[in-house]
């Protein structure tokens, strides 16, 4: 296969979970309202998937690869790395009902606001082709893919759902339609397909940062988690008789758990 070809693999793997958001808004098609404890427990599912693909996915790679302070220097960098770039756009934070009526100079801020939230995910999935058309792997449509890219492209798919239904809600309380807010949830994932690319073309380029990438991705991914999705989640279920920790941590349980099973197939 040519490198284009891969490259435009990669590109579609992220663009999968990037539609994948757009599912979170399916509930409204269904129901007028959304508990927020289930919302709270959405979020906690969400962050127990990304916490146990980044373990036993990402860092189990990365040591594979490397040594474990490389793997940890990858970890330090991209929890740093995401932390600066959330403290300069701080000051622009918006509101998910704001995307589907921006100006264009509004979408550009806002699309650098998400970029800092969906880039890892999407730098993920581009470090987990790193291998791609090795001896080992699923073969499809003439490609040999590594089975821990399909399992992060899985698992991201099924943890953007939630934001996708975070996306919604606020659309949906001020009257936005169905298409609106499925059209916003996917929009709000775009910089993945985006990331997923560079990120894999790097590691194509420099093997040998390999073990520093796959530490990368699973530490801006852990951050987010502790920094964004839980925190989140309880805020949902403030009002809840446990404020939420009950909801939010049976989620997170749940889906640390739910990944486990493929573990074995990496």
């Amino acid at each position: 296969m040519t490198l284009f070809a891969d490259l435009m693999l990669v590109f579609i793997a992220g663009l999968i979970t990037a539609l994948a958001t757009g599912l979170g808004a399916i509930p409204f098609f269904f129901f007028t309202d959304i508990s927020d404890r289930w919302v709270a427990a959405l979020w906690g599912l969400a962050g127990g998937i990304m916490l146990s693909a980044s373990t036993f996915g990402l860092i189990r790679e990365g040591i594979a690869y490397g040594t474990y302070i490389e793997v940890g220097a990858g970890l330090l960098l991209g929890a740093i790395l995401v932390e600066l770039a959330e403290r300069v756009i701080h000051e622009y934070e918006f509101k998910p009902r704001e995307i589907a009526d921006a100006d264009f100079s509004k979408l550009v801020l806002i699309l650098g606001v998400l970029t800092v939230h969906s880039f890892p995910e999407g730098v993920a999935i581009g470090v987990s082709f790193a291998e791609l058309g090795a001896v080992q792997g699923i073969h499809l449509l003439g490609f040999v893919i590594p089975v821990l890219a399909v399992f992060m492209t899985v698992a991201i798919s099924i943890q953007n759902i939630p934001e996708g239904l975070a996306v919604s809600i606020p659309l949906h309380s001020f009257n936005y339609s169905k298409k609106d807010m499925v059209y916003a949830s996917v929009f709000s994932s775009l910089p993945q397909p985006i990331g997923a690319v560079l990120a894999f073309y790097f590691v194509i380029l420099a093997k040998q940062f390999l073990p520093i990438g796959f530490g990368f991705a699973a530490g801006a991914m852990i951050y987010l988690v502790f920094d964004d999705m839980l925190p989140e989640g309880l805020e949902r279920a403030e009002g809840s008789p446990t404020n939420g920790w009950l909801e939010v941590g049976t989620g997170l349980l749940i889906g640390f758990l739910s990944m486990l099973p493929l573990i074995f197939l990496i």
